[in-house]
């Protein structure tokens, strides 16, 4: 089946999330390091990002390494930071070429300086473009984020700029790593494992959850719109019946 075919461009999830999990697996299978894995799964990334240029998807966030991550072997961590400078370098034309903004969710201050300044240079250099925008989420935990949001919230109010009162969920979005980034449609894992790891836990409240035993170094744009056409045939209520949406 050709999914892309298939995919309504009038109905496209606003913001689309993906776990990419398996890198370690993959490599293991095939009796490589695990930086391999890693290395390949880059070739995932660049086909996934354009893909959903292709189809004109606004934005798109991708779990490239989470808070958890540091407590990894110390040469898996270094690879991982390694390759992220690499790739970032690398990238930085078809970002270009496809009109894509960088922007980047996390505890970014923990990342090794030399990958905080490339980080940096790309987002600049990206800044203007409108097509879509690419989030890593970097040093990234859900529940580190939410400890930070409420920290900020609490000492606003008792400082006197804001009264409790005022806390709801749009005060709450603003505090947040995401606050220029609408709630998650579809939330894409790979690999088979069927858990949501610390990810977006406050965004992805209403978000359709897709897994997928495809290893994340194959996972490939076809997957992508596969995953968009199943989400595309659900019915999405948010907390009504499906009377009161018809």
């Amino acid at each position: 089946m050709n999914y892309k075919e298939n995919i309504d461009l009038q109905k496209l999830p606003a913001h689309i999330a993906i776990i990419m999990d398996g890198n370690g697996r993959w490599a293991k299978q095939k009796g490589f390091l695990r930086a391999s894995g890693h290395e390949e799964g880059t070739k995932a990334v660049r086909d996934v990002v354009e893909g959903c240029a292709e189809l004109g998807v606004p934005n798109l966030t991708l779990y490239a390494f989470s808070t958890e991550n540091w407590n990894r072997p110390k040469l898996e961590v270094d690879t991982l930071m390694r390759l992220l400078v690499s790739s970032l370098k690398k990238e930085i034309k078809t970002l270009q070429d496809n009109d894509i903004r960088l922007h980047s969710i996390g505890n970014l201050a923990s990342l090794p300086k030399k990958a905080q300044k490339e980080l940096t240079d790309v987002i600049e250099k990206t800044s203007g473009n409108k097509r879509m925008t690419l989030s890593l989420a970097l040093s990234y935990g859900s529940r580190e984020e939410l400890t930070h949001c409420i920290r900020t919230i609490a000492s606003k109010v008792k400082n006197g700029e804001i009264s409790a009162q005022d806390v709801d969920d749009k005060l709450i979005n603003e505090h947040l790593y995401t606050r220029n980034l609408p709630d998650v449609d579809l939330l894409i894992r790979t690999s088979g494992e069927q858990r949501i790891s610390n990810f977006l836990l406050w965004q992805i409240a209403y978000a359709e959850l897709y897994f997928t035993k495809k290893l994340w170094p194959d996972y490939r744009r076809e997957d992508l719109f596969e995953a968009i056409h199943n989400y595309q045939n659900r019915e999405r209520r948010f907390g009504k019946t499906s009377e009161q949406l018809s």
